[in-house]
């Protein structure tokens, strides 16, 4: 196992929301095992690479970015989320994702005139933030 593959309880929690590939479709190769399948998936995204990049360990590239497609296709991923977000709310495990942006004025492209003075009236290069606040449904503080 790889730095970034799925743990054993992980994997528990997750083979049972993916839709299962038949052993025998015909003709053609069998599918290959979901849990290398994801591994790579999980690869390819938390690498950013080309999915052609994606390491052999984890099985054919394309096998990896063909499945990764149809499921998307089905909305396979959202009901993972969906269902992984219920499963955390339930044991009271929580989740905030918090990002910053910073954009200068000059990141806008053009050199100074009317754009500038656009761009400084709408707060270009000031940055973004984004703060959440999440309470449980009882009404209870939640735990640090």
């Amino acid at each position: 196992m790889s730095r970034g593959d799925l743990t054993e309880t992980e994997w528990r929690a997750l083979k049972g929301l993916l839709p299962i590939e038949p052993e025998n479709r015909g003709r053609g190769r069998p599918p290959e095992q979901n849990r290398s399948i994801i591994n790579g998936i999980l690869w390819r995204l938390r690498c950013g690479a080309p999915w052609r990049d994606v390491p052999s360990k984890y099985g054919s590239w394309n096998t990896i970015y063909r499945r990764f497609r149809r499921w998307s296709e089905a909305g396979v991923w959202e009901n993972v989320a969906v269902t992984l977000a219920e499963i955390m709310a339930d044991t009271g495990h929580y989740s905030i994702d918090s990002t910053t942006v910073r954009a200068h004025v000059s990141a806008a492209g053009g050199k100074g005139g009317l754009i500038n003075a656009l761009l400084v009236a709408r707060g270009a290069g000031s940055p973004v933030n984004f703060t959440a606040w999440l309470t449980p449904l009882d009404g209870r503080s939640p735990s640090p």
